[in-house]
């Protein structure tokens, strides 16, 4: 099964995480990189819109807020949420004071 999965952070809940704690969350990472996972950091965003095909706008920033702004996102395979939620608790975010929501991804037909 797939999950995509939303990273939410801000440096100072980063930076008051200890360092070893900080390099263990890097290192599952690049482990989950290894094992296929896709990840990225979040860049700034713009909301598009083309109500009724009538014309596209499009508006610099975030069309959602949150406590915390998203800090990056990434494609996961797990057997199950669950152990799609073993594998996400140990990333930054998680870890450094931030949350990560999963997903489960379905794949659109088209």
């Amino acid at each position: 099964m797939k999950f995509m999965t939303i990273g939410y952070g801000d440096r100072a809940g980063y930076d008051r995480t200890p360092e070893a704690v900080r390099a263990e969350a890097h290192a599952h990472d690049d482990r989950l990189r290894a094992a296929g996972a896709e990840m990225g950091v979040a860049g700034t965003p713009v909301q598009v819109r083309n109500h009724l095909d009538a014309g596209v706008s499009v508006e610099n920033g975030a069309y959602q807020t949150s406590a915390l702004p998203v800090a990056g996102f990434a494609i996961i395979e797990a057997e199950s949420l669950e152990k799609a939620v073993e594998l996400v608790s140990k990333t930054p975010c998680a870890v450094g004071y931030g949350v990560v929501e999963v997903w489960p991804w379905q794949s659109a037909q088209g």
